[in-house]
């Protein structure tokens, strides 16, 4: 990937394929590159070019360790697709990615073709906002947690039961979840303290560019009622929600995924 100077800081990226192009937004402590493992092929494949990349508080991005904020990643995303020279784009985020995508297609609807919102949410519930202030607990404390129960905690709040039932598919994720896990870096401390009060429903009203919320059915860090909600707050959205699928939904569940990212994007 190329490190360049986008929006004043350093910024990761890499493009693949040709034709339009398809921006995609990385969650909350994940680089780009995990698009790389069933998004991008199927979208180069579909005749797209496609970009990733790491959002600020992922290196060798700037890691942004003196605070992110969601406005800093909008900027950021706004300012990778004028300088591919390449807008309208399709945009298409997970989770805090999905939070970009949709300020971004309220901010800046000149450069987005399409917006697409992997477990979206305008807003945070009780749950996300403590378990929130608990992982700021542990990295304030400098607490890691020991590998094997990490990688439980991770499995049991991004997958589904139906993954976790097959023990074959349950042991190779907890496999690696144990051995990705380890120190969390500052910059994603950073993007973990970002405000987590905000209520933007009635904002997405105001969205003109056409948008498809997918929900995962068994996503336990954003419910699917919270991209539901979304779907409703933006005049003309859609909503489709993908069975037997955690917060991972779209590496559990890569085909089905797949098929309706593609079929909302060649409409």
């Amino acid at each position: 990937m190329p490190v360049e100077t986008i929006n004043g800081i350093p910024l990761n990226y890499q493009v693949k394929g040709a034709g339009p192009l398809v921006v995609l937004v990385m969650g909350t402590g994940s680089p780009g590159r995990v698009w790389e493992l069933h998004q991008v092929p199927a979208l180069v494949a579909a005749g797209f070019r496609v970009c990733t990349f790491d959002n600020r508080g992922i290196a060798p991005s700037h890691e942004g360790d003196g605070g992110i904020t969601i406005e800093d990643l909008v900027a950021d995303t706004a300012a990778l697709i004028k300088h591919l020279g390449a807008g309208p784009a399709f945009v298409v985020g997970t989770s805090m990615g999905a939070r970009v995508a949709q300020e971004l297609a309220l901010r800046h609807p000149a450069l987005v073709r399409k917006a697409i919102f992997m477990a979206g949410h305008a807003r945070l519930d009780e749950f996300q906002k403590t378990l929130s202030v608990g992982e700021h607990d542990l990295d304030a404390q400098g607490i890691n947690l020991p590998p094997k129960y990490e990688a439980a905690v991770t499995a049991a709040m991004n997958l589904s039961p139906a993954t976790l039932a097959d023990p074959r598919a349950a042991q190779d994720w907890l496999d690696l979840f144990e051995f990705s896990g380890g120190a969390v870096s500052p910059g994603v401390r950073a993007q973990r303290r970002m405000d987590h009060e905000f209520n933007r429903v009635a904002a997405y009203r105001a969205i003109a560019v056409p948008c498809l919320s997918i929900g995962f059915a068994d996503d336990r860090m954003i419910p699917p009622y919270l991209s539901r909600e979304v779907a409703a707050a933006i005049p003309g959205a859609r909503y489709v929600e993908i069975p037997d699928a955690g917060h991972f939904g779209y590496l559990e569940r890569p085909a089905e995924v797949n098929k309706v990212l593609l079929d909302f994007l060649a409409e």
